[in-house]
């Protein structure tokens, strides 16, 4: 199978050097990076070549790198159904940088795309209704960024009193920031079945 995906690689390479930045097989899987200008043309060769045929999109996520120049890495998965083969496709990119849009290709890239901008704030060019798809109208900062505090900034909540909806400032009492990060193990009186043999080794 590896080998299979090594060819593949190579082909895809020989093929479209103008947009391949390098390739590797790890785990049983083929991942390729791209330049982003040149998705739209790369995934459509992906699509139409006779060896590749990769004519379903799977997925459309990213990863966020905050310590890189290039902080996100777009990620695409790919199948082909005629040759039962798989790819990942990567195009690192700046948080000021715009991808295009690959919803001419794959129409069904629009749904992804929004959620991709939602979590992680990647702009698509070409999108035709790029907005928040997940999270609320007006909800502030991008939640799968790792500079995203896991209590968010805003809370929302039914108030009562107003018989309707209110979102307030996030506001945590200080017990509750305080963990002690012990295993509910530890500190036990008792012993567990099986605890003798770390004193005195296995029998």
């Amino acid at each position: 199978m590896n080998e299979d995906l090594k060819e593949l690689g190579a082909h895809i390479e020989l093929r479209r050097p103008d947009c391949v930045l390098g390739w590797s097989v790890e785990h049983g899987e083929l991942t390729v990076e791209v330049t982003p200008t040149t998705l739209p043309e790369f995934v459509e060769f992906l699509k139409t070549d006779g060896t590749c045929r990769f004519s379903t999109l799977v997925d459309i996520t990213g990863i966020d790198h905050p310590e890189r120049e290039r902080r996100f890495d777009v990620v695409y998965h790919f199948l082909s159904m005629y040759q039962n083969q798989r790819i990942r496709v990567k195009a690192a990119v700046r948080d000021t940088e715009t991808v295009p849009s690959i919803i001419e290709q794959f129409p069904s890239s629009n749904w992804f795309e929004r959620e991709v901008f939602d979590m992680f704030g990647i702009l698509f060019s070409g999108h035709p209704d790029l907005r928040r798809i997940l999270t609320d109208y007006g909800f502030r900062g991008y939640p799968l960024r790792k500079d995203f505090p896991t209590t968010g900034y805003t809370e929302v909540r039914y108030d009562e009193t107003q018989k309707r909806v209110v979102y307030e400032p996030v506001s945590l009492v200080q017990e509750y920031r305080q963990f002690d990060f012990m295993s509910p193990w530890e500190g036990a009186e008792y012993v567990l079945p099986g605890d003798e043999k770390k004193e005195g080794g296995a029998a």
